[in-house]
């Protein structure tokens, strides 16, 4: 038993320092998925075909190719043309693009979903269209989108796995370096595991929390 202490004891920090880059990354590629998701998603419902079909493109071309394939891309293929990006930053910009590219679906159906009977009952009250997005739709589609980017945060800290191959210390990095080192691939993997489930737990019952709380409010607003 002491043993095992002993061994949990080297393997702790260096996991805990990978579990902080794997937050922080999936935080900031989650804020630029949440941003282009928006962006593209609006882009898709727009009355001009051109910025529908370059909102079409990028939607399916990394929905269609592999996540992996495009963090290779902007690592290792960009510099051929110039183009150098720091790990870290090449590790956001291909989670974000990717993330965003589904989260676009997200945000385009939760608008979809939205009562075409109120939008022309605000046009019937003569409001313009920028305050009948801001105060009638966008409201009632956040509440939509809650569950489905909630997964979405998920998906991200996992797939932040992948970012160990362009060389970004990360959990699933320092995990394979710790087996290397000790040899202790149950006991490594298995704390791994431990951690994963550390950070995405609070996340689900964050995105929970939100949905109780966005849900209360949509009844409140129907009650007044």
């Amino acid at each position: 038993m002491d043993a095992l202490f002993n061994q949990l004891d080297q393997l702790l920090p260096l996991l805990t320092r990978g579990a902080g880059v794997t937050i922080s990354i999936a935080a900031q590629s989650m804020v630029v998925a949440i941003a282009l998701a928006f962006v593209t998603g609006m882009a898709r419902r727009s009355s001009s075909r051109i910025i529908r079909q370059v909102a079409l493109v990028y939607v399916e071309l990394f929905r269609g190719t592999s996540l992996l394939v495009q963090l290779f891309v902007l690592y290792f293929v960009l510099p051929i043309y110039g183009i150098r990006l720091p790990a870290e930053v090449a590790a956001i910009l291909g989670l974000g693009l990717n993330q965003g590219a589904y989260g676009s679906e997200i945000v385009r159906s939760a608008i979809d979903n939205i009562s075409t009977g109120q939008i022309e009952a605000a046009r019937a009250l003569s409001l313009p269209r920028i305050i009948t997005f801001w105060k009638i739709i966008l409201p009632q589609a956040v509440i939509i989108m809650l569950p489905s980017f909630g997964n979405l945060a998920i998906e991200t800290v996992k797939a932040t796995a992948l970012v160990s191959l362009i060389t970004i210390p990360e959990l699933t990095f320092f995990g394979k370096s710790l087996i290397y080192s000790t040899g202790q691939t149950f006991l490594v993997w298995a704390s791994v595991v431990i951690a994963y489930l550390a950070i995405n737990t609070p996340l689900n019952l964050l995105v929970l929390w939100a949905e109780r709380k966005a849900g209360h409010y949509r009844e409140a607003s129907r009650g007044v």
